[in-house]
């Protein structure tokens, strides 16, 4: 496949500070009666205090949230800048595209530095797969007699592209067939997935982005509080829940989403409840307040693929990114690659030849768990503490995105430039 058409940011001196993310829980787990809205503040708030950088410095709030989790998620930005004490005056923005959102949230953050909008962006995604609603876009007018009543589950039918007329899921079929990824090479990818994500959360390496979340209030003075109370007898939720040892054996037991097909429901990702935030600057802001950068966000770059294999769009995205940058392939030493699906992350490692021992060393979403407009910032965030872990200059944080899509960012750690 030939570089693809798109577009390419470069920034010149744009630094991610730090970032956190809240644990990663199943579906209709401990985090499935939070609100969004507030495990973004969450979030929000952690990543201030880990950086050390007051509300008041922030210039602009970015965040992401793809389904509705309560009735106020127009507001959600505003909420969460707001409750993580950004001035009134600074404004807020929702960006939304799809699976490549919380990649969006730092291209747009890299372009309002650049332009000179702001020095500090807070960057936001949050999102409850529990709390999709099952709707109704139909029923305005009343219900007529005999007509079907047609309240669907959003989570299910939002997995459908209805121009071409499949799932999500078919188009890493279509992407196996593409390129001749077998059942038990996906099965064996998913295997080895959860390993590595077993292997950093025992090495503590997940703790080290993860805020634990916890009962608490969020206060506004002269506006309502808001906050988070968990559940039950639980005090405290602080590693993700969906890692654990899964045998190739096992995985191959598992019966395939479509007859002769190569997905199951344990080597495509997991549906998982989160939030994650990173704290975006200018460099001269940085270095005015003696803040050492997390990575430089060297560029961005998004492109355009068909719909029906939508799933290769990292490969196209992370072509152009690196071309435009003046990088070959081998001079990236980590990937982070969104595993929406074990076929689709395989299809795109053998368009581009990449050699997986780079790839999601820490495990990917199949292990860990894909929350829609939470998964670029935190992939960016663990690229960046794994490319500083391993001494490594450049790293690339990449997904595909439904409807036929692929983004990804370049990323310099500072230490190893």
């Amino acid at each position: 496949m030939a570089a693809s058409k798109g577009f390419f940011n470069a920034f010149a001196d744009v630094w991610m500070l730090d970032g956190v993310r809240t644990p990663m829980v199943d579906y209709c787990g401990s985090l499935g009666h939070i609100s969004p809205t507030d495990l973004g503040i969450k979030a929000a708030r952690a990543v201030l205090e880990r950086v050390g950088v007051p509300g008041g410095h922030i210039g602009s709030v970015l965040a992401g949230n793809m389904a509705p989790g309560d009735y106020e998620q127009f507001m959600l930005p505003r909420h969460i800048g707001l409750y993580a004490g950004v001035p009134q005056e600074v404004p807020a923005l929702m960006a939304q595209r799809i699976c490549g959102t919380g990649f969006e949230l730092f291209r747009q953050a890299g372009e309002q530095i650049q332009g000179g909008s702001a020095d500090v962006a807070l960057v936001v995604g949050a999102e409850s797969m529990t709390r999709n609603p099952i709707a109704a876009f139909t029923h305005r007018t009343g219900f007529k007699l005999g007509a079907p009543v047609e309240f669907k589950d959003f989570l299910w039918e939002a997995l459908y592209d209805s121009t071409v007329g499949i799932t999500m899921i078919q188009t890493a079929e279509n992407l196996a067939k593409k390129y001749g990824v077998t059942r038990a090479e996906v099965d064996a990818f998913a295997s080895e997935s959860f390993a590595r994500a077993v292997a950093a959360q025992q090495a503590g390496f997940h703790a080290g982005e993860i805020v634990p979340v916890i009962t608490e209030k969020f206060e506004l003075e002269g506006y309502k509080t808001r906050g988070i109370k968990l559940q039950g007898k639980i005090t405290e939720v602080a590693h993700d829940t969906h890692a654990r040892i899964s045998p190739v054996e096992v995985l191959a037991k598992l019966r395939t989403v479509y007859p002769e097909g190569v997905q199951t429901g344990g080597n495509s990702a997991a549906l998982v409840d989160a939030a994650a935030a990173a704290v975006v600057a200018s460099g001269g802001y940085a270095r005015a307040e003696g803040k050492k950068p997390l990575a430089r966000l060297v560029a961005a770059a998004v492109v355009g693929v068909p719909p029906e294999i939508m799933g290769i769009g990292p490969a196209p995205a992370i072509r152009l990114v690196l071309e435009r940058a003046g990088l070959s392939l081998d001079q990236v030493g980590r990937f982070e690659i969104n595993e929406a699906q074990g076929a689709q992350t395989l299809a795109v490692g053998r368009e581009l030849g990449l050699d997986l021992a780079k790839l999601n060393v820490n495990g990917g979403a199949i292990a860990l768990g894909h929350p829609l407009a939470v998964t670029g910032v935190r992939l960016t965030l663990t690229l960046a503490r794994e490319m500083q872990r391993a001494g490594v200059r450049y790293g690339v944080s990449s997904a595909c995105i439904g409807g036929g899509q692929g983004i990804a960012l370049l990323l310099e750690n500072p230490d190893a430039a």
